[in-house]
């Protein structure tokens, strides 16, 4: 026979027993990212599928025409030269934040280095865009020590193009990728490679066959803080990038700010948000593969009775 149902007396907490506040304290938190990520996300979808208004603005009409401009082929040739400056920056920043976070794993001056790598943030974006703009430039500091030496006898043309956009990129975003793969390595087990130099692994092999795989998140991590805001950058590109230079960013303000077509702004800011959430949602799924098979390989064997 069931057992009767508790009463509300019987379901009372015991004295002394702790209430879980958590629920309420997380509260002002969901009601943040409502107002100031959800909610502006949401209206730019809406506005993407609006007609675009006669001075600006938009009109209260479903239109797909937004939508249509994103397959023409002045568009699709942006977006492939955006795809290309970021994956490009992507990959030299990750062959310079590799030996760079590897270095100051084993540095004994680890807290130094950690410091020269966060006082660039120290510093505006913008500022130190100028800067590499007075370095590169026709009167910068490497055409003038350049026709100071005689090496050359007429100016560079280190601005204005893509390898200019492609080195301040890198620039701007080193630290990004620099910090969690030194995170990841710091908690490496260096012993690890030693077992397989003493296997007859050469150095180069032993990285990476046995240093990379067990720093394979924080490897994802570097790439999407590096690739996710080079691939939406603006201000990078505008200042020292030319016309062959012109990229989704830049796109995204003309629109609003010239052509003032937002439902067309809208559309692009939406292809690059797609973009976004997928790398997030590979990520995502990479890391939880690794904890699974990470897990099945710490969890013990069962032993037959």
């Amino acid at each position: 026979m069931s057992s009767p149902a508790l009463s509300a007396k019987d379901t009372k907490e015991p004295p002394g027993a702790k209430r879980n506040y958590g629920p309420r304290y997380s509260y002002p938190m969901g009601v943040w990212f409502t107002l100031f990520f959800l909610a502006p996300i949401i209206i730019i979808v809406v506005y993407s599928f609006l007609s675009r208004g006669l001075h600006g603005g938009v009109v209260w009409e479903f239109s797909l025409e937004a939508y249509r401009n994103l397959v023409n082929p002045a568009f699709l040739l942006i977006t492939r030269r955006t795809l290309y400056v970021a994956v490009i920056s992507t990959l030299i920043t990750l062959l310079i934040a590799l030996p760079c976070g590897y270095f100051m794993a084993r540095s004994r001056f680890q807290t130094l280095f950690l410091l020269l790598i966060i006082i660039p943030f120290w510093t505006n974006f913008l500022i130190r865009v100028f800067a590499w703009m007075l370095i590169l430039g026709n009167n910068g500091l490497v055409n003038n020590f350049l026709l100071g030496l005689g090496i050359i006898k007429d100016h560079l043309p280190l601005m204005y193009n893509q390898q200019a956009v492609i080195l301040v990129s890198v620039y701007m975003y080193l630290p990004y990728a620099i910090l969690p793969l030194y995170a990841n390595i710091d908690k490496f087990d260096f012993s690890l490679l030693e077992a397989a130099r003493d296997l007859g692994a050469p150095k180069l092999k032993a990285i990476v066959k046995v240093l990379l795989p067990n720093i394979k998140s924080g490897l994802l991590t570097a790439v999407l803080f590096t690739f996710i805001p080079i691939f939406g950058a603006y201000a990078v590109p505008q200042l020292v990038g030319g016309l062959d230079s012109y990229m989704l960013g830049n796109i995204i303000a003309d629109q609003i700010l010239r052509s003032r077509n937002w439902p067309l702004a809208s559309s692009i800011s939406i292809v690059i948000t797609v973009v976004t959430t997928i790398g997030i949602v590979i990520m995502m799924g990479l890391q939880r593969r690794e904890s699974e098979a990470q897990g099945e390989l710490l969890a013990p064997e069962e032993v037959p009775q």
